[in-house]
């Protein structure tokens, strides 16, 4: 979308916060695998002593004109060729050995995607984390708020305002845990030449492999993996995960705040949420743009998942599809996950509102149970103060553990 970066028109809603996946990023991740290659050929001794080091101080994104490089893409299907050829040109002439050998443009794009995934994952993880103590504090300050517990959007029996939260909470967790998973297990390398047996290296093609692995701070794969894309797919499961995850919450505040429920309220700078049309209103704007970044991700996963099945050796047309969409994902998720730290944060809870409307729906929805509980609906709670109790201590756990950071 045009005017989607963190400038844009809509970058200040759907490209907030510091996950940065723009043009020049991705140009950047491009030339830092170029440059991890050159270090690694100069180390196996397959380019001159100082070839790497050449290539790394010339592998500077400001120095190359993205637009002319997008432009020349279209000839040859994508812009590495044309970055190869900008990058040696500024290169000394016994250092230009050293630039994408043993490489094809796939292994570049690739590991490009890798670079920026670890980033931004490391980016949305610092939000959730944020997001996530909101959460704690809000279900330990409320665990015996008492409200209407709704189903099918009715009045049911009662519930916690921090039982609620609670449900937010172990949601963040869980989706960190996914991340992290990913993050640890699923990013690495992608180094396969031509057609994944890395012959132009010769025997020194294993030898490369790790030594990039080792520069860029990445995993070895046990082999090239062009055409099994399940670590893309991988990918974005986990950051859909986070948008399910960060749109229930956006959900549940929109409805209890609406006029009507007045429950809860956004916090926010004066200002936030007015309406252009009528100035009576306060709009809950954050968790609206939370969900207007959440609820694309059902579809750039499923452009992914049908993207995944590439054929043979390297897929026709398949790879190419997963750029804009991978893009988009880590772009929404990461401004997803910078909204909800406000939102949490700066969340403002009406106790009073939430009796008020459990009393306005008298003792019927308990009657039927239990007659004493429908004189006071904070006996009818069940194992809310439990279920707490063991969100805040798994909680406690995993804030404990710290997601590793880039080399």
């Amino acid at each position: 979308m045009t005017g989607s970066g963190p400038d844009g028109l809509f970058g200040g809603l759907f490209a907030r916060g510091a996950v940065r996946v723009g043009d020049r990023d991705w140009l950047q991740a491009m030339l830092d695998t170029e440059a991890a290659l050159a270090r690694a050929l100069a180390r196996a001794g397959l380019a001159d002593a100082g070839a790497g080091a050449a290539v790394t101080a010339a592998a500077r994104a400001d120095r190359f004109d993205v637009a002319e490089i997008g432009r020349q893409a279209a000839l040859t299907g994508n812009p590495v060729p044309a970055l190869v050829r900008a990058l040696s040109d500024s290169l000394p002439a016994g250092a230009r050995e050293a630039v994408h050998r043993g490489a094809t443009s796939q292994d570049i794009i690739d590991t490009a995607l890798m670079l920026l995934a670890r980033r931004a994952i490391e980016v949305i993880d610092a939000d959730l984390a944020a997001a996530a103590e909101q959460a704690a504090e809000l279900a330990q300050e409320h665990a015996d708020t008492v409200m209407a517990g709704r189903t099918l959007l009715q009045q049911a029996v009662p519930v916690t305002f921090g039982l609620v939260a609670a449900g937010w909470l172990t949601a963040i967790d869980a989706a960190r845990h996914e991340l992290s998973h990913v993050r640890t297990t699923r990013l690495a390398i992608q180094f396969g030449g031509a057609a994944g047996t890395l012959a132009s290296l010769g025997a020194a093609g294993i030898e490369v492999s790790g030594l990039l692995a080792e520069e860029l701070g990445l995993p070895e794969p046990a082999l090239p993996w062009h055409t099994d894309r399940l670590r893309i797919l991988q990918l974005a499961g986990a950051l859909a995960g986070v948008c399910v995850a960060l749109g229930k919450i956006a959900r549940d505040v929109t409805l209890l705040a609406q006029t009507e429920v007045a429950e809860v309220a956004e916090g926010g700078s004066p200002g936030q949420g007015g309406s252009s049309a009528m100035p009576h209103k306060r709009n809950p704007v954050i968790s609206v743009v939370i969900l207007g970044c959440t609820r694309q991700a059902p579809g750039l996963l499923a452009s992914l998942a049908t993207a995944a099945e590439h054929e043979l050796q390297r897929a026709a047309g398949a790879w190419h599809a997963e750029w804009q969409p991978i893009t988009a994902l880590l772009r929404l998720t990461g401004s997803a996950a910078s909204w909800s730290v406000p939102l949490l944060s700066g969340l403002r809870v009406d106790t009073g509102r939430m009796r008020a409307n459990l009393d306005a729906a008298g003792a019927l929805p308990l009657a039927a149970h239990d007659l004493d509980a429908a004189a006071d609906p904070a006996g009818y709670l069940g194992s809310s103060a439990e279920f707490i109790r063991r969100a805040l201590a798994a909680h406690a756990a995993v804030a404990t553990q710290e997601l590793p950071t880039s080399s």
